[in-house]
């Protein structure tokens, strides 16, 4: 396919300790900084130009510990164009603390500052600002050193190595910029710093990695290191016109519909929050707590005869009284527990407990307890059943997996299944259970005792896992695979990307946030194709709004670009089946519904790049129109104006980092 681009030569001074480049500007450009500190690149026009950054500290050994999601204790905040990051770095033997300061200065361009502290002696061989770029667009290209420090060269080819691992260049400049067919980026230092450029494909990692010295050898108590870097990027901007074909003949899983959790955490803030989500979006699916630890905090005690005659905790009460809300709207209601009692586990109790077994997370489930063990719970989801009119669709514990709190195998779990399956139906209630409740996407292995054991499918309602920290389409394969092996539906229990956000709350106001969220959300639609997608949460803790006392916001509640982007989501008519969709263009992400039975067919997609044109092809014949919504920097959930449709084919045209939504009808 050949690139409609536009191109951004860069423009050198003629002197050495210059060298930085300038080229035409354009309509918008700012630097897309995670929370954690890593700067994933620069947009231009809503082009993400990648850069991939990390602060990292390698051992002397030559093992690198690098930032990431929920690797590290951090911060993060903004004040205008200017983003800042704070990082707190551990490990045996060092610890540092790290700053990076990433201001936006213009179209293609930031200036990043970063900083390390040492709060004790480290034995490090140093600290630095890295950057991983892309192979598949620099390998083959050069590098021109500037400023370079004998006998560094002053110019450096990229030519793809031979070898495992390939050193392109070990010296010490005042910047480098980077040239390849398709691409341009220029950095610049605030002295001369050292600098390695390098592949390793021993690791799996193809991408060139470009470390920048901050620190260099052992850190003494009280260190302070710093460096200041310039970035400009420049290059190819995508704006190829793309083509998304829906295949309305071969409907997969029936989706409900965007779901919500309602673990109530603050009583002053959740109220009114809850109030605003349930009366402005259509909520398909619920989720509840289960305050375990507060229904029965004595073994001996009987919750479920106290509450028959009168006597219920104020907090199981609210809990109950959620559940009821949410029944009283037709949804299905999953009950989950989080903590446990502490005569129903071993070892200590509490949030991430040190559990008994060389640090793990959370509890396991005490063996010889198992009989009051269910009996309890069942005695709640009876409580809840006779009390407030609502019979749970299922139960589960929070992420066994990984023991938050409880902590189970997967042949525990799959042991649990059958037995709690058995006993709530002795009771006379129709609650099964639901395989997996993972942290993740990932740990499908934990399914894996109950996918294959007959007497545990019994009593399985759905499979379901949690988003957070994404995942791959091959993973998100399997879990639709296991769901559809059991003949029950998928579900995401917690919908979200970052289940640390909850630290740095002013990186959900930022548009990166909500633009990966529902990226995410559209992938496991596409391909896991579940029945619904849990949000986490609709209270205010990770709330979708700004206001109403979430995060210390006591103005009035608004909504945020993330509660318009899960309202056009959750603008998916009732009753409508998955349907396959494909995107020819890169930076793309789509999925699509059919209500066969109305004859209404929607198309969701998200733009992670430029402004495009597109053409929908696909439409069944019965379609004559399309209604258009659009949600993006400047709209929320946005209608436009109606698009003809003729032969099963409609043009529109796709906003830079935009998420637009369009709805068939006769």
């Amino acid at each position: 396919m050949t690139m409609h681009v536009v191109r951004r030569h860069l423009i050198f001074a003629a002197t050495c300790a210059g060298l930085l480049a300038t080229w035409a500007g354009t309509a918008s450009g700012q630097p897309e900084t995670m929370a954690w500190g890593n700067l994933t690149g620069i947009r231009v026009d809503g082009h993400l130009f990648e850069l991939n950054s990390s602060m990292c500290v390698v051992e002397p050994d030559g093992s690198v510990f690098t930032t990431g999601r929920e690797k590290q204790t951090n911060n993060y905040s903004r004040n205008g164009k200017t983003e800042t990051v704070t990082v707190q770095m551990r490990a045996h033997g060092w610890a540092l603390n790290g700053k990076e300061i990433v201001e936006d200065t213009g179209t293609g361009t930031a200036k990043v500052d970063i900083q390390f502290d040492s709060p004790q002696q480290s034995n490090i061989a140093g600290a630095y600002w890295r950057l991983d770029l892309p192979a598949a667009l620099f390998s083959g290209g050069n590098v021109q050193i500037i400023g370079a420090v004998k006998p560094t060269p002053e110019k450096v080819s990229l030519a793809p190595g031979l070898k495992d691992q390939n050193d392109y260049l070990r010296g010490a400049a005042k910047g480098l910029h980077f040239t390849s067919g398709r691409r341009e980026i220029e950095i610049a230092f605030s002295e001369p710093a050292e600098v390695l450029i390098r592949d390793d494909r021993r690791n799996g990692n193809y991408d060139l990695q470009v470390t920048m010295a901050v620190l260099t050898g052992k850190a003494s108590a009280g260190q302070t290191a710093g460096k200041s870097f310039t970035v400009k990027v420049a290059g190819d901007v995508d704006h190829n016109p793309v083509t998304i074909a829906l295949d309305a003949s071969h409907p997969g899983q029936l989706f409900d519909g965007l779901g919500g959790n309602f673990r109530l955490q603050n009583p002053t803030a959740d109220p009114a929050i809850i109030d605003y989500n349930l009366k402005n979006l259509r909520v398909a699916w619920g989720r509840v707590e289960m305050p375990w630890s507060t229904w029965q905090p004595q073994e001996s005690g009987d919750p479920l005869a106290a509450a028959r005659a009168g006597t219920l905790n104020p907090r199981i009460q609210q809990a109950m009284e959620m559940a009821r809300r949410l029944g009283q709207k037709g949804m299905p209601v999953i009950v989950s527990a989080w903590a446990a009692p502490a005569w129903a586990v071993l070892g200590m109790t509490g949030r991430g407990g040190g559990g008994d077994e060389g640090g793990l997370r959370g509890n396991p489930l005490n063996p010889q307890k198992m009989d009051q063990i269910k009996k309890s719970i069942a005695d709640y989801l009876v409580c809840l059943k006779e009390k407030f009119g609502v019979e749970a669709a299922m139960f589960t514990f929070n992420e066994s997996d990984l023991g938050i709190n409880v902590r189970q195998t997967g042949l525990e779990h799959a042991e649990m299944i059958k037995t709690f399956g058995a006993y709530f139906a002795s009771r006379g209630l129709a609650t099964k259970l639901a395989l997996g409740d993972t942290s993740d996407a990932t740990p499908v292995e934990f399914i894996q005792p109950a996918l294959h054991d007959p007497e545990a499918a019994k009593y399985i309602a759905a499979v379901d896992f949690h988003s957070w920290r994404g995942c791959t389409d091959e993973i998100l394969a399997q879990w639709r695979a296991a769901a559809r092996q059991l003949n029950v539906p998928l579900l995401v229990a917690e919908g979200s990307t970052d289940a640390a956000a909850w630290r740095y709350p002013q990186i959900f106001s930022e548009q990166s946030f909500a633009l990966y969220e529902i990226n995410l959300y559209m992938r496991i639609l596409a391909v896991a194709q579940p029945q619904s997608i849990l949000q986490w949460q609709l209270t205010s803790d990770y709330s979708i709004l700004a206001g109403g006392g979430a995060f210390g916001d006591n103005g009035p509640i608004r909504p945020t670009r993330r509660f318009w982007n899960f309202k056009q989501l959750a603008s998916t008519p009732e009753r409508s089946f998955s349907l396959p969709v494909a995107c020819s263009g890169p930076n793309l992400t789509c999925a699509g519904f059919g209500n066969i039975a109305e004859g209404v067919y929607t198309v969701h997609v998200v733009n992670n790049g430029a402004a495009r044109q597109a053409t929908l092809t696909g439409l069944p014949a019965g379609v004559k129109e399309l209604r258009v919504w659009v949600t993006d920097s400047q709209r929320g959930m946005e209608e436009g104006a109606r698009i003809s449709v003729a032969g099963g084919k409609a043009e529109l045209k796709l906003e830079a980092t935009s998420y637009t939504t369009v709805i068939g009808v006769p």
